[in-house]
């Protein structure tokens, strides 16, 4: 049976919470708190170990792609919904039937420069309806096209 193809995802996180620089720090991180059903349903039901991830920057100086890094573990529940001095508990959530759940990501390297959303804005139509650009998307977790990937990472080499 031939192996699915990689997909692609954006994840986004507030850098004073946990960066590109923090993931570098610690190599594996579990994506915990995620509290939106589409993003769930997209870590527990579409990802797989190996998929590619842009790490974005959100709430930041610079909003944008700061980093890439990997789906690194199969999905499994988010332990912060079951702890009751976490921010991210849920009281309605069971250990027999969790709502939340997560996947680690590993990083691999920090972009040469940050690709702002500013500069994505300007390549709308280069990244044909990229959800990242939608009116009104505050999603933390974001599907990516392959083309889509490729078009952001040759920005990387550009100048803004």
């Amino acid at each position: 049976m031939p192996k699915p193809a990689r997909s692609y995802w954006l994840m986004k996180s507030e850098p004073d919470e946990f960066s590109i620089d923090d993931l570098a720090r610690v190599g594996t991180e579990p994506w915990s708190g995620v509290r939106n059903y589409q993003a769930r349903n997209f870590m527990w039901r579409q990802m797989r170990v190996g998929d590619g991830v842009f790490f974005y920057h959100s709430n930041a100086a610079v909003p944008g792609i700061h980093g890439l890094a990997r789906v690194a573990s199969t999905p499994y529940p988010d332990p912060t919904q079951f702890d009751p001095s976490s921010d991210y508990f849920d009281a309605k959530s069971g250990r027999e039937d969790p709502r939340w759940w997560l996947v680690d990501v590993a990083f691999e390297r920090k972009l040469s420069r940050a690709i702002s959303l500013d500069e994505l804005r300007g390549q709308a139509e280069a990244l044909d309806d990229f959800v990242l650009l939608r009116r009104g998307n505050r999603l933390s977790v974001l599907p990516v096209s392959a083309a889509q990937w490729h078009h952001i990472l040759s920005l990387e080499k550009k100048t803004p």
